[in-house]
């Protein structure tokens, strides 16, 4: 099926620059490949001066035309949004303590590392949504910034891919990641450390959302993988990713190979699988 030059029903992004694409946007659909690309990457012949009827929105074959756009969600925004709350707080505090003087002391004064790991922690899932975008393209649907009903947590993101499903917490911290058995002669006891830090159980506490995302698909089989991506953390030269407490320990760059991995869905599956966690994990980020 040749592609087809139509308004977009549906927001979308474009398979070629990566840039979005609103609703009602001139743009190349292809049924075969269930891709759009935006006129800049394929500009429209010069010799077509009147389109055709059916790129009107609704007009033409309905199997022709693009699917309604998943919402991926941003990443980040609840760290961010968590942020903003928390600062905003303090600054109140402020006001209310000193007056007419709350303005200096908010000048000479920097919020509490307590405050600020919320934002550096925004910046890191921003950082790695973004890289996960750009380098799996549309060989994958990236998820961000998942809601979990009934809980007050959220997904970091949610990778569907052949490979199966990743389910991605960021974490933003210094210092060298590596696997260290601390166990004596007779006893392994393998733990995570960062720097000087044992944070194991950042790997143990993946587990509700690992049975959120399974709960989620449901019916739908596909493999489900937990995965903890160290943002801006050092590693050991030729490091390799490791499992700990059921989770894997890797870092960006290796994060998209994983998931790049030889597997047994097929873009249909992918595409249904991706739908059933958007609607039962919907995005944190308010939608238009």
């Amino acid at each position: 099926m040749a592609a087809k030059r139509l308004r977009l029903r549906y927001d979308g992004i474009c398979s070629g620059c990566r840039e979005s694409l609103p609703a009602g946007t001139r743009a190349w659909w292809d049924g075969d490949a269930r891709a759009i690309t935006c006129l800049r990457c394929r500009p429209a012949p010069d010799a077509e001066t009147n389109p055709p009827s059916t790129d009107q929105a609704g007009a033409g074959d309905p199997a022709d035309e693009p699917p309604d756009a998943i919402a991926t969600g941003q990443a980040g925004w609840s760290a961010a949004d968590e942020h903003e709350k928390r600062h905003r707080r303090r600054e109140e505090r402020i006001d209310r303590r000193w007056g007419r003087l709350a303005g200096v002391i908010k000048f000479f004064s920097d919020d509490p590392q307590s405050i600020q790991a919320w934002a550096k922690g925004a910046k890191g899932e921003r950082r790695l949504g973004e890289r996960l975008e750009r380098e799996l393209g549309d060989r994958a649907v990236v998820l961000h910034d998942r809601k979990v009903p009934r809980t007050r947590g959220n997904i970091d993101h949610i990778v569907v891919a052949a490979s199966g499903v990743w389910v991605i917490d960021t974490k933003a911290y210094k210092g060298r990641v590596e696997q260290r058995d601390r166990g004596g002669v007779l006893k392994t006891d393998l733990r995570l450390f960062v720097g000087r830090r044992d944070k194991t159980k950042l790997a143990e506490s993946l587990g509700w959302q690992i049975d959120a995302v399974r709960a989620a698909l449901g019916d739908l089989e596909a493999p489900v993988r937990a995965v903890l991506c160290f943002v801006g953390g050092e590693w050991k030269y030729f490091s390799k990713p490791f499992e700990q407490s059921g989770a894997w320990v890797t870092w960006p760059a290796k994060l998209v190979d994983m998931a790049l991995g030889p597997g047994t869905l097929n873009d249909d599956q992918v595409q249904a699988i991706a739908r059933r966690i958007e609607t039962a994990l919907p995005p944190a980020a308010p939608t238009a």
